[in-house]
């Protein structure tokens, strides 16, 4: 009896101590070692999160439902806007935007809508291990809707970046499900520069707005130079590994699911889940947004941490009333916005004691810094001064130590023995190969001709023709038409038996 007893208060006090953990786990925890992230990398986020929030405006020059302080986009920046009239299911709508004073071509996809079945028919797409690319696994539908989106707007974006001067960055940016369709057109784009005419891979970007779980994380880690998510506090989007078909069938209880992923979650090794080459995880690096302190009421003025993280990649759930709120669009822009600004004030106290040790008055510009936009403008005409040489060095320092951090993730994903994971971003490898066909006029899915790996478990590009063809087949009329037929499963069955 004794015994029993015992055994009952060992597991009754491992329940409450596992209760007690769980209850006190919040958002901030999961970046708590991470650095800082500098203004320079943070003032992208708000102008970028209203981009997609002007994909849900049917008239920009018109607005229905701005965001607080307006869009501040050029209505006639706007080049192209597609509809779910026009993409008939294959991707949600999205807007390319020439953005002439910041030297970008955006194209934004919008997030999910509860109300489109062809959202949920695009998340249902898939299952674990379903489809492999680039060496590593990733989610089916989402490639299929990358796959149309860059059929359908590739010679634009080419047009566009060889009309001013092949020096504007190409930014792809997507909210929720918009998020894991721009992580993988990068993906594309990427390995497959010269069919937009040639481009760097440094003036190729992503940002990744609550993030899906749309790649595995050997190719997490390779892209994160050109992909980065943003994460604000809670959002239990990036945290759940559970699949997305699973999450948006259990939409209507989405509290239950979370806390029995929670508590699934807390016996299964971490080494176990590093080792499934299979698991899907939160693309390239990340910006986490921290606005809430655990047992503080409110919000606190939010800050940004960045990192690369290899192990403990968002892998815990957080049981918190702000976790699907966390998600928004809406909330991301106006936290973003704050943390830009707080950043900024800071940085202008730097300058104040700077500027006025030196005797030079700073009253006449200190009337200019209402907006965060101008104290950007601001930082950088104080950078040619004399005085901001040490700045200089510490930006230059910065960008070193981001690069730095990228090369030691790819050395710890080795080390840790992640699947396929890979040393090197294999960019000083890359050599654009000649299209053998003689159509000089030929679609953008026929150009492109790349190595080809038959093992498909070792890391290597995917050649696009390939790809393509298996996931469509063309009509008549020469328009894309997914392909219905069982070879998927069957490619699957191999490559779980394989593994």
């Amino acid at each position: 009896m004794s015994v029993c007893c015992g055994a009952e208060c060992f597991v009754a006090i491992g329940c409450l101590r596992w209760l007690y953990k769980r209850c006190t786990y919040v958002g901030s925890d999961d970046s708590a070692t991470w650095p800082p992230a500098t203004s320079h990398e943070v003032e992208p986020i708000p102008h970028l999160c209203r981009i997609i929030l002007a994909v849900y405006e049917t008239d920009l020059k018109n607005p229905k439902n701005p965001p607080l302080g307006g869009y501040r986009l050029n209505p006639d920046y706007v080049i192209k806007r597609v509809t779910y009239q026009q993409t008939q299911g294959h991707a949600p709508p999205y807007l390319i935007y020439l953005d002439h004073s910041r030297q970008e071509i955006v194209l934004a996809v919008r997030g999910l809508n509860l109300r489109k079945e062809s959202d949920y028919k695009l998340l249902l797409n898939n299952r674990l291990g379903m489809q492999m690319f680039d060496g590593g696994y990733v989610h089916h539908g989402l490639l299929k809707s990358a796959v149309w989106l860059l059929e359908q707007e590739s010679e634009e974006l080419k047009r566009l970046w060889l009309n001013n001067g092949s020096c504007y960055k190409i930014v792809f940016v997507g909210h929720s499900l918009g998020s894991g369709v721009a992580a993988l057109m990068t993906v594309i784009v990427v390995n497959h520069r010269d069919m937009i005419g040639g481009i760097s891979r440094d003036l190729v970007r992503c940002y990744a707005l609550a993030p899906a779980r749309c790649m595995s994380l050997n190719l997490a880690v390779k892209y994160a130079d050109v992909i980065h998510s943003v994460v604000l506090q809670d959002d239990f989007l990036p945290r759940t590994a559970t699949p997305l078909e699973d999450i948006f069938k259990s939409i209507f209880c989405l509290p239950c699911l979370i806390f029995l992923v929670c508590l699934r979650d807390t016996f299964v090794p971490e080494g176990r889940k590093l080792r499934d080459p299979r698991r899907l995880y939160a693309p390239g690096r990340i910006y986490h947004i921290v606005e809430r302190k655990f047992c503080r009421c409110g919000r606190y003025p939010p800050e940004v941490r960045t990192a690369i993280p290899v192990d403990g990649r968002f892998e815990h759930i957080v049981l918190s009333s702000h976790a699907t709120a966390d998600h928004a669009i809406m909330w991301i822009h106006a936290e973003a916005e704050k943390a830009l600004n707080v950043s900024d004030i800071a940085t202008y106290l730097f300058w104040f004691v700077k500027v006025t040790k030196f005797g030079k008055s700073v009253d006449s510009r200190a009337e200019h810094m209402d907006r965060s936009t101008e104290r950007i403008s601001l930082l950088k005409e104080k950078e040619s001064e004399t005085v901001t040489t040490a700045p200089k060095v510490q930006k230059f320092s910065r960008l070193k130590s981001i690069e730095d951090e990228h090369k030691d993730a790819l050395e710890r994903a080795v080390s840790l023995n992640i699947p396929h994971a890979v040393s090197t971003t294999e960019d000083d490898d890359y050599e654009p190969q000649e299209s053998t066909s003689d159509n000089e006029d030929e679609t953008f899915a026929h150009k492109l001709a790349l190595e080809h790996k038959n093992t498909g478990l070792k890391p290597g590009r995917t050649k696009w023709n390939d790809l393509v063809e298996k996931l469509y087949e063309r009509t008549e009329s020469g328009k894309l038409k997914t392909r219905k037929d069982a070879t998927m499963a069957e490619s699957h069955d191999k490559d779980v038996s394989a593994s």
